[in-house]
């Protein structure tokens, strides 16, 4: 049996020695997990169920066990890269084909598609024409590039502070190009229905100088609003403001020529009546013109978020991870892919950051969890492994070559 047993060591040495090579040869490879070459001893099968005196008779691989260990996250330059901080796979679709991958190397195909070298898509959760995520089954994920429609302005908020120590206009006759019949203004840019911007400006006139209550009339582009009074606002003794809010006002046509009607609120709530002088504390309106796509970026939990021209930004979709039960299991296919197995168990779908999945970290990629040290160390002692269990098959050769040489 020494033969047998040697011989036995010498596979096993060299099995790990090719589990051990190959975890070098990948020591770059992004998303590579390291294997272990597992071992059981031999023995063989009693009849009479004794087991005191065996002898084993050598040395089998049991498994090579991939080690699911995580590796260092390095910045990239490409936005579309992606790293695993924790557990989870990337899903990835190959015509239907479903594999898992922890290398998040990706880029864009020609139609927008999120794939890697291979041209496995990425999968994740869509958008609908609204912009919400469709949750439930993963789709290929693709990035639209089309440009962001433009809102229309549906309200107007300002804030101000009227200086109650102002007297009414020297002109009584409100016009927006008389700076004399009124007594302040400001102006805000709004939008119609086609993204065009428009001025609007507010004016106020105090309406006598021993009642607090001031009229605030507006324009577009220099053009009457209708009315072109907008409304009037009253204040109590204490400054604060005392009329309903808000008021509301309509863009002449002549202003957005192709554009739907433009009808806005004006929200003038909290404005003040103090003796200070004249203050625009806040100002905003709800719309906005169009924008072109101008880069993008994943969050942590997998949500991909496009950047425009325009200012805005909106979801363009959401990477999901899958994980195993017994990660073991899974095939590896190669080119850094594993497929699902009976042994693996189904995937559990989910979003990063959720359960026990990993959260993800854009501009970046997992490294190869290889050791180089310690698979070196291995190295030298599968060689020596190697060289005793030859010097075991030398002995018996020498032992056996004695009996035959008996007289």
């Amino acid at each position: 049996m020494g033969f047998q047993q040697g011989l036995s060591g010498l596979n096993a040495a060299s099995k790990s020695l090719e589990v051990t090579g190959n975890n070098v040869a990948n020591s770059s490879t992004v998303g590579f997990k390291s294997a272990q070459a597992q071992f059981a001893d031999v023995y063989a099968s009693s009849l009479t169920g004794g087991g005191a005196s065996q002898v084993g008779i050598g040395t089998s691989v049991a498994t090579v066990a991939q080690q699911f260990t995580q590796g260092n996250v390095t910045a990239s330059n490409n936005p579309l890269d992606l790293a695993i901080n924790g557990g989870g796979f990337f899903r990835l679709s190959t015509g239907g084909a479903i594999t898992y991958s922890r290398n998040g190397q990706f880029q864009l195909d020609k139609n927008g598609g999120i794939v890697n070298s291979n041209g496995a898509h990425l999968t994740g959760f869509g958008v609908s024409a609204t912009g919400v995520l469709a949750t439930g089954t993963p789709s290929n994920l693709v990035i639209n590039t089309a440009d962001l429609a433009p809102k229309t302005t549906s309200e107007v908020k300002l804030l101000v502070n009227l200086d109650s120590r102002e007297t009414t206009p020297k002109t009584t006759t409100f016009s927006a190009t008389d700076p004399t019949s009124y007594n302040r203004s400001t102006s805000v840019s709004v939008f119609d229905s086609l993204g065009n911007s428009h001025v609007l400006q507010s004016y106020f006139v105090r309406t006598s100088p021993t009642a607090s209550t001031w009229d605030v009339y507006g324009t577009a582009d220099g053009a009457s609003l209708t009315p072109a009074l907008i409304g009037s606002l009253s204040f109590n003794t204490d400054g604060g403001l005392t009329t309903a809010q808000p008021f509301s006002a309509t863009l002449p046509t002549t202003v957005t020529p192709g554009a739907s009607a433009l009808t806005l609120k004006f929200d003038l709530t909290g404005t003040t009546q103090f003796g200070s002088t004249f203050g625009l504390n806040t100002q905003s309106q709800d719309g906005y013109t169009s924008g072109k796509l101008s880069g993008f970026a994943t969050g942590a939990d997998g949500v991909i978020t496009g950047r425009y021209t325009n200012g805005k930004s909106a979801t363009l979709g959401q990477v999901v991870l899958s994980n195993f039960t017994n990660p073991n299991g899974l095939q590896n296919l190669g080119n850094n892919v594993w497929s699902e197995t009976a042994a693996s168990g189904g995937p559990l779908v989910g979003t990063p950051n959720s359960g026990n999945l990993g959260v993800l970290q854009s501009s970046a990629v997992e490294d190869s969890n290889v050791d180089l040290t310690a698979e070196l160390v291995n190295m030298i002692t599968a060689q020596r492994f190697y060289q005793a269990n030859a010097q075991t098959i030398k002995t018996q050769d020498q032992v056996l070559q004695t009996l035959v040489n008996l007289r």
